[in-house]
């Protein structure tokens, strides 16, 4: 392990990063303010934003789901749209539309809500499998084909989604296909006795705590952009994408695993592994980076076996005994 940080402090090239530390303290800090307790959940959230992917955020209803993707949108100066899906929910309502123009005999296409910087989308398992299906399109491509005409997404196109893992009524399980559409799925948990007595003492002198009136942005959209162009430039050792590459075969053999991670999960936990680590203020990741967010960038990626889960094994435990099979980079 030392040896490995010894080679990646002695590398030339290094990234200025003094800019934008404090800016994303910044961030961390009003997040805070409003939020209590999920200061990992941010972290992993501003790493999904500058790997340039989507995010499925899962917890009970009350665990604020809503308010800190509403809450990272303020902070960062971008178009931002929120969509609340329902069961009558047409793919046009979330695409657009062509109307027909009478003054002109033309069709003109009115965007949806979905042509934004960040796009919320509340309960997205509330919606039928054809509006999921145009939007996950979406998310995969970063563009949309209507009427024979391609418009593009913006360069910091963010899914920010969100889904009820207790209420099955009403609602259209997201497939596992379409699952791996997104980066991570963070797990909200409830607080701690601590931190909830802390959540009513601001919510009692403050009962608009959760208005987000006065929240102003801290980072630009041109800023946030940049950021994303240094993940590129993150130096990954060869020793960590053997480790993650191994992490990612446990998944495939383990005899608790039905379905493992794809190539496309190694992937997304190299890049999620490099976003991580350049909030932390480094230009390299570590071996630490990769074992604290695995969890999240594949736990939903998983099919678990009926055996496993008959012993209530979890996905996240799973990946989390996984990782700890594998020998760290030296």
């Amino acid at each position: 392990m030392n040896q490995l940080l010894n080679r990646m402090e002695e590398r030339m090239e290094t990234l200025d990063l003094t800019d934008f530390t404090g800016k994303i303290d910044r961030i961390r800090t009003a997040m805070s303010a409003v939020i209590v307790g999920q200061e990992r959940m941010v972290d992993l959230l501003l790493t999904v934003m500058l790997a340039k992917g989507h995010v499925l955020i899962e917890g009970v209803p009350g665990v604020a789901k809503t308010l800190m993707a509403k809450m990272m949108a303020k902070l960062v100066d971008a178009q931002f749209s929120r969509i609340q899906f329902t069961p009558d929910l047409m793919p046009s309502d979330v695409l657009g539309t062509s109307v027909f123009n009478q003054k002109t005999g033309e069709f003109s296409f009115h965007k949806g809500p979905v042509f934004a910087d960040i796009v919320l989308v509340d309960e997205i398992n509330r919606a039928p499998a054809k509006t999921q299906s145009a939007l996950f399109e979406v998310m995969e491509e970063r563009q949309a084909t209507i009427d024979g005409t391609t418009y593009s997404m913006s360069p910091l196109y963010t899914i920010l989604a969100t889904q009820n893992p207790v209420e099955q009524e009403g609602t259209y399980k997201l497939p596992e296909a379409q699952l791996d559409r997104f980066l991570m799925k963070i797990v909200m948990q409830y607080p701690s006795a601590e931190e909830e007595v802390r959540i009513l003492e601001r919510h009692h002198t403050n009962a608009r705590l959760a208005s987000l009136d006065g929240v102003n942005p801290i980072i630009t959209n041109r800023e946030l952009l940049q950021l994303c162009d240094f993940v590129g430039k993150v130096y990954v050792d060869a020793s960590l994408l053997r480790y993650i590459a191994d992490i990612v075969y446990q998944t495939r053999t383990s005899k608790a695993v039905f379905l493992g991670a794809s190539p496309r999960a190694s992937v997304a936990l190299m890049q999620s592994a490099k976003a991580f680590a350049l909030l932390q203020g480094r230009d390299f990741i570590t071996p630490e980076d990769v074992k604290l967010i695995a969890p999240s960038v594949l736990h939903h990626r998983l099919i678990l076996t009926a055996e496993a889960e008959m012993e209530g094994y979890t996905a996240t435990k799973i990946v989390q005994r996984l990782v700890e099979k594998v020998e760290v980079p030296k």
